[in-house]
């Protein structure tokens, strides 16, 4: 199998930080009440990922083993940093919104996680390709989620669209059902962890069909092997 189609299929599928791993929940948890802010904290996670995975690849030969965590933890929080500030600058109401989880990026373990199992093992194009996947991976439950949680809440999607895309985009939001008195707990803490178990649901579900379709086609053509 092509290995970038194998770090592709990691990142977004097989090995999803959210869904598999299960990485980074406090963030995930906690913003996704909508859209745009899951979007947001999603955006801020990919840049980190593929920064760090690049940088701590380019430098991998250097830096010594008994040093490598604080390194990687200097390096991630220095990117970080840059992103935290650019958000205060550029998109300050969405900073506002995302408080503390933009700094604690710092300290989610799938970004660690990477850089110490892939980043510091492989050249800068397989590690940036990785930090991306696995940051749209995450990305990609963050949405979905939030939508879900946006939706069945409040009965709206893209709500404060501007925060992110300016006053362009302040007609972005739709209304799915009008009249709508909202569902609280699906804007709250266990609301997220519901919808979270339900998406994991989902994915379990779909990987066991596609196993059994692909035991089926093996056996299949074991079947016709012998009886050729």
């Amino acid at each position: 199998m092509n290995p970038y189609y194998q770090i592709v299929k990691e990142g977004l599928w097989k090995n999803n930080p959210a869904l598999v791993q299960l990485l980074g929940l406090c963030p995930l948890l906690a913003v996704t009440n909508t859209v745009i802010n899951g979007l947001g904290l999603g955006l801020a996670t990919i840049l980190t990922l593929v920064a760090s995975n690049g940088f701590i690849s380019l430098l991998r030969n250097q830096i010594p083993d008994e040093a490598r965590l604080p390194v990687f933890v200097m390096i991630i929080a220095s990117i970080v940093t840059i992103i935290e500030l650019s958000m205060n600058a550029w998109f300050h109401d969405l900073y506002l919104i995302l408080g503390i989880f933009i700094p604690l990026i710092v300290t989610n373990c799938s970004i660690i996680g990477r850089a110490e199992a892939f980043a510091a093992r492989n050249s800068v194009g397989p590690a940036l390709l990785d930090g991306l996947m696995m940051g749209l991976g995450f990305t990609a439950v963050l949405v979905v989620l939030g939508g879900m949680r946006e939706l069945i809440g409040q009965g709206t999607l893209f709500s404060q669209a501007e925060l992110m895309f300016g006053d362009v985009a302040k007609n972005f939001s739709i209304t799915v059902i009008d009249d709508y008195r909202g569902f609280l707990l699906a804007l709250l803490p266990p609301g997220a962890f519901i919808g979270l178990g339900l998406i994991v649901a989902l994915k379990n579900v779909i990987d066991a069909r596609l196993s059994k379709q692909q035991t089926a086609q093996v056996e299949a053509t074991a079947e016709v092997a012998t009886s050729s």
